[in-house]
């Protein structure tokens, strides 16, 4: 326990990633496993007292985190860089703190950020993968075509009231987002989808994935997928994608104390034989992919 305390307040900034499988998502919840609650306990361990990390977004039950930010503050004179290499040992196995830095007190995870950006995985062979199931949705009951996925995706681009993939229960006031790029690519039997937003709603990527999978199959328009977000047929969107699919792959921020080999694509992709002759990529945004 560190006994030793300081005037100075200080706020020291994380990089985090963690598997969601056995996780009730990051906010903390009575009698529930959260990432927030293991990693406020871990501190606790170290200062002796309780005190409140908060993230730069609320992962989903099941959603994993390739570079969740988070910060604290603390009077202890621990250097903010060290906090890592100190709570690591006293996190789960299902939780990693990449780096630790020293920010700002006027610094904040979550109304410092300028967007964040998920990754949905799908496998798409018959035969089932026992190392790609914990981060993919397993669709193979029709083959899916990534540049219909793609087409539908381009013309969310930019700020629109996205109601229709709002789920019930958020207390978010309105369901406006501007989504600043949209990339879908395919690797092998892998195809995945980036989306890069300002922010995101309640369920936002799962509920947009289950509807995207009707498009990619064949069973679904892409007239009538636009016209269903577009009209806010909340109604008609009825299936979620599942949470093992999804992983927060970034946030971005204008002054970020982290080099970018800390934060910058660390999930790492799966890599098939036949990737060489069977990836493509189309891609759409008004940010690139950038390190910045």
């Amino acid at each position: 326990m560190e006994n030793v305390a300081s005037s100075k307040k200080q706020r020291v900034a994380l990089v985090i990633q963690y598997l969601g499988n056995d996780f009730h998502g990051w906010q903390r919840q009575p009698k529930q496993r959260t990432v927030q609650e293991e990693l406020e306990k871990a501190i606790t361990e170290v200062l002796g007292h309780r005190l409140n990390v908060k993230a730069a977004g609320r992962t989903d039950s099941g959603v994993h985190a390739a570079a969740q930010v988070a910060h604290f503050d603390t009077f202890s004179p621990i250097p903010a860089m060290r906090w890592a290499d100190i709570l690591n040992p006293r996190l789960p196995d299902d939780v990693l703190i990449r780096a630790s830095a020293s920010v700002p007190l006027t610094w904040h995870a979550r109304f410092s950020a300028r967007w964040r950006r998920y990754r949905y995985t799908f496998y798409t062979d018959k035969r089932p993968n026992l190392f790609v199931k914990p981060f993919s949705w397993h669709y193979y009951h029709s083959p899916l075509n990534p540049f219909l996925m793609q087409e539908a995706l381009i013309p969310l681009m930019g700020k629109h009231h996205l109601s229709a993939f709002h789920r019930a229960g958020s207390d978010r006031d309105h369901s406006w987002v501007d989504i600043q790029a949209v990339q879908c690519y395919q690797q092998g039997p892998l195809i995945h989808v980036e989306i890069q937003a300002n922010g995101f709603l309640y369920g936002m990527v799962r509920l947009l994935m289950g509807m995207l999978v009707e498009v990619g199959s064949g069973k679904r328009s892409l007239a009538n997928f636009t016209d269903i977000w577009v009209k806010e047929r909340r109604e008609e969107v009825k299936y979620s994608a599942p949470p093992q699919g999804l992983c927060l792959l970034r946030v971005g921020y204008e002054e970020f104390p982290f080099p970018s080999h800390v934060w910058f694509d660390t999930q790492p992709l799966f890599i098939f034989n036949q990737v060489l002759d069977s990836s493509l990529s189309v891609t759409q945004g008004r940010i690139p992919c950038s390190m910045s």
